[in-house]
């Protein structure tokens, strides 16, 4: 097996290195079936935090004894047989994986040229092309270009072939002329800057209390190990310091100042003021009973600390702490984002050489989705806000920039809900389904739409009280572009308002479902297994072109397998003819769509049955959209498929519609969830590009 390897370097420490591995990782992911992870040189070898980090990424199956090299200590011993260490251990991951990210050592001590010229060293030992990373911190675009061509010539000087050039950390305001300075220094390399990211510095409240002496007092434990994004001394009045409060900031509070810290909870509480990290008590003073009492009659979670120190020797130790990049699952989710926003990954892959394999895994699926629902930003309407799922699936969907998206429900209670359970939705809209502007609105277009069937004013606005009805009703204003629902409603309650209004494409006769069946090897698409009991020849062609145009939109080839028990013309009977004939109009509505049938499951898609059965067939044996005759075969066999085989099964995917609408199941993961708003999302870029 040939494997690429990229090895990712830094001209000094604390650079962000990991958020490059991060985004490497993902995108290597989307190409080849088996990424895995090396470092060469680690501090601790039994903890490296930034490799845990990049192995609990859903792309990476690898231990952790595999992806670690030689210590510092073992390096200064004997570097000659260090360096065979490592080549030994990254020969045995090449023998399993077909790419590896190979990330360069941290610069304890400060960047040194020993360690540079080591680093160089070792990529030319294990012929890994290098991506050099700079940092941009307090430097302005020239000096950032200098130090890049440094750090390339440095490389080059040791016989590395440098690909790629990216800054981290640069002045927001500046990444776009970065971007462009780092352009000219060599047509051949990949280069990129990305911008400074408060979060990724951000160091955890547990490290700060720990690095002031601070002692948790009052609240939340498991809150220590959210990140603070700034520090604020509170000096003043309480009206003044609320105006002057930052989202997630640590406030350092003199002990007999005590006064101040009802007003703060009660602002924190309130939905109406950014969120507060944690609070710190200075000084020593003890805090009055009266206050213990109080406190005591309300939930606290903010964590509130004590100390000795004052405010001076306080704030000192907490400016300026930063940091690692990798330390949360937020963290990881807005470092991928970065990469992903800034780099071009598809320049680097062939930079690279990476050559995008055949196999298709389920992991490299998903990742397919996101990148694809980046590409064109769309807006999706989340109507269940209460459920904790959803709260968490909008975080990471918002982190990873899939999607725009409006929640709905009370704004306050929303917001301080996500807070509590540490999911961060700043970015989402929270519309009220109670705004009484819009409840009329989407009522009066209600009663009119439905006023064939009697519907009144009245009976609109009650409608208007089903969460899933508002919704669909933003999309179909525009408000959004797409609605996903079914985490605590029903499918047909899904279901059911876009039938109403939003109904079917022009000539397509009933609304469908398909599922996205993950393969280990491949995707292909079932339909309908969730929606149509008993479809008849028509509504069964219906439903194999709007798969055929679901695989479509999702990059899968179509080749068309109208599944029955019988192949050919072997049998009859109502069942089989009812797919033949569904076959024969699929053909002459469809004749560019390669379609068989009827054909059973196993001459579908096994090679050796369907040669043997159906000989010459351009589907046969490699069918990749099969069509089901009823619902109770299609619901039981994906099951079937799902459970025995160990295949993803991402849907079920609602095919038909003038607008895209999507039902979850109620038992839904966060994945599950964050996969259907990505494929919803994708629907409505394509819905768009077809009006345009």
């Amino acid at each position: 097996m040939s494997t690429q390897s990229v090895y990712i370097a830094a001209s000094e420490g604390r650079i962000g290195k990991s958020a490059i591995a991060l985004g490497l990782v993902e995108a290597l992911a989307r190409q080849v079936s088996s990424v895995g992870v090396f470092r060469p040189l680690v501090r601790n070898i039994a903890d490296d935090e930034i490799t845990r980090a990049l192995l609990a990424q859903p792309a990476v199956d690898q231990d952790y004894e595999s992806a670690i090299g030689v210590s510092h200590e073992e390096l200064a011993r004997d570097e000659s047989a260090a360096l065979g260490t490592i080549i030994g251990r990254f020969s045995e991951l090449s023998e399993r994986f077909e790419a590896i990210v190979v990330i360069g050592s941290d610069f304890p001590d400060g960047p040194t040229p020993t360690e540079m010229t080591f680093n160089a060293v070792v990529a030319a030992n294990l012929n890994s092309p290098v991506i050099g990373v700079v940092s941009g911190d307090g430097r302005d675009p020239q000096s950032i270009r200098r130090a890049a061509r440094s750090a390339l010539d440095d490389f080059r000087q040791h016989h590395s072939d440098v690909v790629g050039v990216i800054a981290t950390k640069c002045d927001p305001e500046l990444t776009a002329a970065v971007a462009a300075e780092l352009a000219t220094i060599d047509e051949h390399l990949v280069t990129a800057a990305l911008p400074a990211s408060l979060l990724l510095a951000a160091p955890t409240i547990r490290a700060q209390f720990a690095a002031a002496d601070v002692s948790l007092w009052y609240g939340n434990e498991e809150w220590l190990d959210r990140e603070s994004l700034g520090v604020l001394v509170a000096g003043m009045t309480l009206p003044h310091l609320l105006e002057r409060l930052e989202n997630e900031t640590t406030l350092v509070v003199p002990a007999d100042r005590i006064d101040l810290l009802p007003g703060l909870l009660l602002a924190n509480d309130a939905g109406t003021f950014p969120n507060i990290a944690a609070i710190v008590l200075v000084g020593g003073y003890p805090v009055p009973p009266v206050i213990e009492k109080l406190l005591r009659g309300v939930r606290i979670d903010i964590p509130i600390g004590q100390t000795d120190s004052g405010t001076f020797t306080t704030s000192t130790r907490l400016h300026g702490m930063t940091g690692t990049s990798t330390s949360s699952p937020r963290k990881i989710e807005v470092a991928r984002r970065l990469f992903n926003d800034h780099v071009d990954g598809d320049a680097l892959m062939r930079r690279l050489d990476v050559q995008h394999g055949q196999i298709r895994t389920p992991r490299m699926f998903e990742y397919q989705l996101m990148q694809e629902a980046r590409r064109a930003v769309q807006t999706i309407v989340l109507p269940e806000a209460s459920d904790d799922r959803i709260l968490e699936s909008a975080a990471i969907i918002l982190q990873r920039g899939v999607a725009r998206i409006i929640l709905l429900g009370d704004e306050n209670k929303v917001r301080m809900r996500a807070h509590e359970l540490g999911f961060d939705i700043s970015a989402a809209t929270i519309v009220s389904p109670e705004d009484p502007e819009l409840v009329e609105k989407f009522a009066a277009e209600f009663a009119r739409l439905r006023a064939k069937k009697g519907v009144t004013l009245d009976q609109a606005r009650a409608r208007m009280k089903d969460l899933s009805t508002f919704a669909t009703m933003m999309v179909h204003f525009g408000m959004a572009d797409g609605m996903v629902s079914g985490a605590v409603n029903t499918t047909a309650n899904t279901i059911r308002p876009s039938l109403e209004f939003i109904k079917t494409k022009p000539g397509v006769t009933v609304v469908s479902s398909s599922f996205l069946m993950c393969m280990p090897d491949e995707v292909v698409v079932y339909g309908d297994c969730a929606v149509n009991p008993d479809p008849n020849a028509e509504q069964l062609a219906d439903i194999a072109i709007s798969s055929a145009e679901t695989a479509e939109s999702f990059g899968i080839e179509p080749r068309v397998a109208m599944l029955s028990y019988s192949t050919g013309d072997s049998g009859s009977g109502a069942d089989v003819d009812k797919v033949r004939e569904a076959t024969e109009i699929v053909k002459s509505r469809r004749p560019d769509l390669l379609v068989e049938g009827p054909i059973q499951f196993d001459a579908a898609v096994d090679p050796v049955v369907g040669q043997k059965k159906m000989p010459g067939s351009q589907v046969a044996g490699r069918a990749t959209v099969l069509i089901f005759p009823d619902l109770n075969t299609g619901n039981n066999t994906y099951k079937a498929v799902q459970r025995t085989s160990g295949a993803v099964a991402i849907g079920p995917v609602l095919q038909g519609l003038n607008k895209p609408v999507n039902d979850l199941s109620r038992g839904a993961l966060v994945d599950d969830i964050v996969n259907t708003v990505a494929i919803t999302a994708i629907q409505a870029q394509k819905e768009g590009a077809a009006t345009t």
